[in-house]
């Protein structure tokens, strides 16, 4: 197929699914028919779409361990909209972690508070707010917050053009992080939720200024 027009392409892949589904017995999983037929995942997942909406195959079913990937989200969302789920999540993942987290656990959120001289500053970020989620001892929110994460990261979802944060933004971050981990550290739920909830606030604004300069968010 490689080489050949697009239109004439696709054509050609639905037909090979559809030989496949006459052989009898069920179609493989998408990773192992996209190696075997040596396409893309987006012009497979077009493909059995087509098929799907005429009826020749089964829908996808939703819902089995494994099913959701970053990769099937990133097309729907966008920076801000990764932000505002993460406002709504991690406050309460801060409250639980309060509650939960083990002594061994919340060392590793205060340690992880403060960025080390020389750490790249996105990776102590990503490993903060990771350890919180450990912390708040719930495996599917830390899944689903681990899943919203690699969203982000993704660049075709991150903003362009970062550049390593300033000393000042990041004396900032890690004041705010830093009065989060003091509250898990104190076993005090409300302040740590409240931390957390100014601490992702700033976030939304330092996204939505990136975005569109002199806006600021909702």
């Amino acid at each position: 197929m490689k080489g050949s027009d697009p239109a004439e392409a696709d054509s050609a892949l639905v037909a090979t699914i559809r030989s496949i589904v006459a052989s009898g017995g069920p179609l493989p999983a998408e990773r192992v028919l996209a190696e075997r037929l040596a396409v893309k995942r987006h012009r497979l997942r077009s493909a059995l779409e087509l098929l799907r909406n005429a009826g020749e195959i089964e829908p996808a079913r939703p819902g089995r361990r494994g099913s959701l990937r970053s990769d099937d989200l990133v097309p729907l969302t966008n920076p801000v909209e990764v932000t505002e789920l993460r406002l709504l999540l991690e406050p309460g993942l801060a409250r639980l972690a309060a509650v939960r987290a083990s002594p061994v656990e919340v060392a590793r959120v205060l340690r992880a508070a403060t960025t080390p001289s020389g750490e790249g500053a996105g990776k102590v970020d990503l490993a903060f707010h990771l350890a919180v989620a450990a912390a708040a001892r719930n495996a599917l929110a830390a899944e689903l917050y681990a899943l919203v994460r690699r969203v982000g990261r993704d660049v075709r979802v991150a903003i362009a053009g970062r550049t390593a944060a300033c000393p000042n933004a990041l004396r900032q971050r890690d004041a705010e992080h830093q009065a989060v981990a003091r509250a898990i550290a104190a076993r005090d739920p409300d302040a740590a939720e409240s931390a957390m909830r100014t601490h992702m606030l700033a976030v939304q604004r330092r996204v939505v200024e990136r975005l569109s300069p002199g806006l600021t968010a909702a």
